[in-house]
C-alpha cells in the first residue's frame, strides 16, 4: 500500500470548503488504495480526512505529541495512533516511509512542516513528490513568494520543481504519478 503524509489544519473556524476538500481527498486516497500518516487530530481538516478515510475502511496512522493528547485533540477513532514527546519527533515519523507529501491549507504548523520537507528535498534528503492541494487558491501567495525566491536568485529555476500545485482533490493522484524524480545531484543545485 502506498502512503501519503498529510499536512493540514486542525482549526474548526475555517470555511467549510476546506474541510469538504479534505474529506474528498480522503475518498480519493481510499479509492486509489493509499493510506495516510497525519497529525492525529480529530477536528478541522485533520478530522475531515481521517473521518472520511475511516468511514471507507482506509488505513489511517496518526502521530501526535502527548501534550496534544492531554488537551484532548487526539482522534479517538484512529486505532493506529503513535504518541511522541516533541513536534520534531512527530515531523520525522510523519514522513517516514511515505510515497508522497500532500499539504492542504493550514496555519504556521502546516507551513513549518511543508517548508522542512521542501528544504530537505532541496538538499536531497527527501525525494518524494510534494503536492500542494490549493483549495480556493489558498497557496497562491506562498507560490508567489517561492517564485520570487527563484526570480531574485535565492533559489535556482529548477527548485520550482520541488512542489506541484493542484486545485482539486481528484488531481492529487495524477500529480503524484506525473511527478519527476528529483534532481540526481541536489547539493550542486543547492549552492548558488
Amino acid at each position: 500500500m502506498k502512503r501519503a503524509c498529510i499536512f493540514c489544519a486542525s482549526s474548526t473556524q475555517t470555511d467549510s470548503v476546506y474541510r469538504d476538500a479534505a474529506a474528498e481527498l480522503g475518498e480519493v486516497l481510499v479509492n486509489h488504495g493509499w493510506g495516510i500518516n497525519y497529525g492525529g487530530g480529530a477536528v478541522g481538516l485533520m478530522g475531515a480526512i481521517a473521518d472520511r478515510m475511516l468511514a471507507r475502511g482506509g488505513d489511517v496512522k496518526g502521530i501526535i505529541p502527548r501534550f496534544m493528547v492531554e488537551v484532548e485533540w487526539e482522534h479517538k477513532g484512529v486505532s493506529n495512533m503513535v504518541h511522541v514527546d516533541t513536534m520534531a519527533q512527530r515531523k520525522t515519523l510523519l514522513i517516514k516511509d511515505v510515497d508522497a507529501v500532500i499539504a492542504m491549507p493550514g496555519s504556521i504548523g502546516t507551513m513549518e512542516e511543508l517548508f522542512e520537507v521542501l528544504s530537505n528535498k532541496k538538499l536531497g534528503l527527501f525525494d518524494k513528490p510534494v503536492i500542494l492541494l490549493n483549495t480556493k487558491g489558498f497557496f497562491d501567495p506562498l507560490i508567489l513568494m517561492l517564485n520570487k525566491m527563484i526570480d531574485e536568485h535565492f533559489m535556482r529555476p529548477q527548485h520550482g520543481e520541488l512542489w506541484v500545485s493542484v486545485e482539486h482533490p481528484e488531481n492529487v493522484i495524477p500529480a503524484i504519478e506525473a511527478s519527476k524524480t528529483w534532481n540526481n545531484n541536489p547539493l550542486k543545485l543547492a549552492v548558488m
